[in-house]
């Protein structure tokens, strides 16, 4: 996820956050020590209520990470690679391979709610037997409060929508019943902007009737429809491309350019003879060294571009998704995030023999093939 950056690992999973997790936080944090905390215990000073939000705050923040460490541990076990885990504003994401089976599917997806309820009915535990023995009314307000929120978060992910996790569950067993991943995703995907706009809607009328939570929910909603529109859409991709193998789809031959040319000379002598957005890169020796994308050379200062080489403002070949022109296009295109995207580039014993575009993927898509 981009504006993303490192915290630190648990159990060797990278872990990262979102530069909207720090808003969020002084949010909640402002929201405890306003209006939750003087409301059930009145009285105290103010920096006592301050510091008891930054700790709230930050055990919800704590009880996040444990939901998304269930997902990424569970599948781990499960033998389902796990790149990272980025916390947002609207919860944390898992960035994991497609699990095989329907079952491994499952279990990943009822993890992270589990958790989040576990935790949800620890904290109302604690908060009742901390009021009962001590009396502590500022811990028994935040122990509750965190309680209550991982409840409703359990409850509110197991949702039957993707991206939630209970689409995720749904998908599982659709998939379990049907056999068919794609179709079952399809469904998921059907599901979930039928609830995202359920709850867009129920959002909007609770704003339109004095509550101001009510547009919080209807960001929520927007959200979950358009993620859940957007899988929708993949599957169906997934779905048209069955049986395509890379180099029936891919264009050649491949317009390249060399990497050491200067931007001027290679916008000039190369890019304007193409006419691509962008180009494949070749070294001294022919060998593929990245893409550059023609608005990127374009951004570079008119000062620079006699000095400057195209290669140092192009995405390496190390960051660029590969594929083998016999590879199942489905398959490479699973594997896209983990490299950079679109293009494909794809070798052929150590050359470049052609490249995958929006473009070429779209036209395999709607090409008719025979059964």
């Amino acid at each position: 996820m981009k504006g993303a950056f490192r915290i630190g690992s648990v159990r060797g999973v990278a872990l990262r956050a979102h530069w909207s997790v720090p808003l969020i936080m002084l949010l909640l944090a402002y929201g405890l020590a306003r209006r939750t905390l003087p409301g059930y215990a009145p009285g105290l000073a103010p920096v006592v209520y301050a510091a008891a939000g930054v700790v709230g705050a930050l055990l919800l923040l704590m009880s996040l990470v444990v939901h998304e460490m269930a997902h990424a541990l569970t599948a781990r076990r499960a033998g389902i690679p796990v790149r990272d885990v980025t916390l947002w504003a609207l919860g944390g994401l898992t960035r994991m391979d497609r699990p095989a089976t329907a079952g491994a599917a499952c279990a990943v997806a009822v993890s992270g709610p589990f958790a989040s309820l576990l935790i949800g009915g620890i904290g109302v535990g604690v908060a009742a037997g901390v009021e009962a023995s001590l009396g502590w009314r500022v811990a028994v307000a935040v122990l509750g409060w965190l309680g209550g929120v991982n409840l409703l978060l359990g409850v509110f992910n197991l949702l039957p929508a993707a991206p939630l996790d209970g689409g995720r569950v749904l998908l599982a067993l659709l998939w379990w019943r049907t056999g068919d991943r794609e179709r079952a995703q399809r469904a998921a995907g059907r599901s979930g902007q039928f609830v995202g706009i359920v709850l867009a809607a129920v959002g909007w009328l609770a704003f339109v009737k004095g509550m101001a939570g009510g547009l919080w929910l209807v960001v929520i909603g927007l959200f979950v429809a358009g993620t859940a529109a957007a899988e929708r859409r993949w599957a169906e991709l997934f779905m048209a491309l069955r049986g395509v193998r890379v180099a029936e789809a891919m264009s050649s031959p491949v317009v390249a350019g060399p990497d050491w040319l200067t931007v001027d000379r290679f916008l000039s002598e190369v890019a304007a003879r193409a006419g691509h957005s962008v180009l494949p890169l070749l070294d001294f020796e022919g060998h593929p060294s990245g893409v550059v994308r023609m608005r990127r050379l374009a951004a570079v200062p008119s000062g620079q571009r006699e000095s400057l080489r195209v290669r140092d403002v192009a995405t390496p070949v190390s960051q660029c998704t590969l594929a083998a022109p016999d590879e199942l296009l489905n398959s490479v295109l699973e594997r896209l995030g983990i490299g950079g995207g679109l293009p494909i580039l794809v070798m052929d014993g150590g050359h470049l023999g052609g490249i995958l575009t929006a473009h070429d993927i779209d036209r395999s898509r709607r090409s008719p093939r025979s059964p």
